[in-house]
């Protein structure tokens, strides 16, 4: 829930894949084959990487229909739930599950900065995070009263955080305190090979005291082990995190003091707190260093680098335009010297500066926005 919003009622966090199901196991295994798709691009490059980059970015009319087929097995698992109840959707695929189902009240937050049919689902409220999108989907042919412009979807206490956040990183970097850099693995559990080589061309900052890494493995063992190979080849010693309390007893303690080591190691073996992790850190970090994914929207300085997909690409785009992130960075080199810029130049204090500025016309408030809206739906069918 959204603070006063939703106070007077029941939230529910819905989650399809941790409900022991036949169609929660249709989910997991097409997420399987769309992973197995990012790692083989991300792994093998080339004629690989273009033909994947091909099919991530033209999802046309038969996507859509094929996403809507396929949400159709998912019924059975919010049949159940009272029909005139606010459905808040994070994936298309559950609001098209939910329109089958015969929900009223259904709304869809659509992922990326690329208009692609199967983002969107008729008989829903399309909400996007930027105007691009907006207009896109308009000249796309979607209905005006089912599409809206929302806002970015942030989790409550990183929005909540924004002014301290910012604060205390521009406060570092006048310090001359060593630049904190979050490194989480997206959740096909690709880009291996390029963060690896990224964390190795990192090692000499981080002995010398410029760098901090926290390296979220997620719930992958093969990351893991891809991590610590680097560390031990690097002759990078490190400290390691294996549970959400010591997640959240880190991050306390980086709110006032500094890490034991100049390395932290994230790792997981299930999938829930792989993903709190970075929300939880991202306030106590200086930088972001991800893949243009959703973590692409978020209120923290963004090293953007090379994407799984071109899809991706147009999500950069937007966080360099609205100054809380570069554009994308396709190579480890032209990584490592935006991370000198972030030490040598005030690069970092515009970017915080920026998203101060981006919180205060509510840039960051999506998810605060849809259930607002949400609930004001229900009001006027009551």
């Amino acid at each position: 829930g959204e603070g006063n919003l939703s106070k007077e009622r029941e939230t529910w966090f819905h989650d399809f894949l941790n409900i022991e199901s036949e169609e929660a196991q249709m989910i997991k295994d097409t997420d399987k084959l769309y992973s197995k798709g990012s790692r083989w691009a991300s792994e093998l490059g080339g004629a690989v990487e273009r033909l994947w980059g091909s099919i991530t970015k033209s999802g046309d009319e038969d996507s859509l229909r094929v996403t809507y087929q396929f949400s159709e097995h998912m019924v059975p698992l919010i049949n159940g739930l009272p029909k005139n109840a606010p459905i808040i959707a994070t994936h298309s695929m559950v609001a098209c599950a939910a329109v089958a189902a015969g929900f009223t009240n259904v709304i869809n937050l659509v992922i990326d900065n690329h208009a692609q049919w199967f983002v969107v689902v008729p008989g829903a409220l399309n909400l996007v995070q930027g105007p691009s999108n907006y207009h896109s989907f308009l000249k796309m042919g979607v209905p005006e009263d089912q599409l809206a412009l929302a806002g970015h979807w942030i989790p409550r206490d990183l929005v909540e955080g924004i002014p301290d956040a910012c604060a205390r990183r521009i406060a570092r970097r006048k310090a001359g305190k060593p630049i904190r850099i979050i490194i989480p693995v997206g959740g096909a559990g690709a880009q291996r090979k390029f963060i690896v080589n990224m964390v190795g061309a990192l090692s000499k900052l981080v002995k010398e005291g410029k760098v901090q890494l926290f390296l979220n493995a997620a719930d992958h063992e093969h990351m893991k082990e891809a991590f610590l190979g680097a560390l031990e080849k690097n002759g990078m010693d490190y400290a390691t995190v294996k549970d959400m309390k010591g997640v959240r007893d880190f991050k306390e303690k980086m709110l006032t003091e500094e890490p034991e080591k100049n390395v932290t190691l994230f790792t997981f073996d299930e999938y829930f707190s792989a993903v709190a992790t970075t929300d939880i850190l991202c306030n106590v970090a200086d930088v972001l260093a991800c893949k243009p994914s959703e973590l692409a929207f978020y209120p923290i300085p963004k090293l953007m680098i090379r994407r799984v997909g071109d899809h991706e690409a147009y999500s950069a785009l937007r966080a360099s335009e609205l100054g809380d992130g570069t554009l994308e960075l396709r190579h480890v080199p032209l990584a490592i010297k935006y991370v000198n810029l972030f030490w040598d130049t005030n690069l970092l204090e515009v970017m915080n500066n920026s998203i101060e500025k981006n919180n205060k016309i509510g840039l960051y408030d999506g998810c605060k926005n849809a259930m607002k809206i949400a609930l004001e739906r229900a009001e006027k069918t009551k």
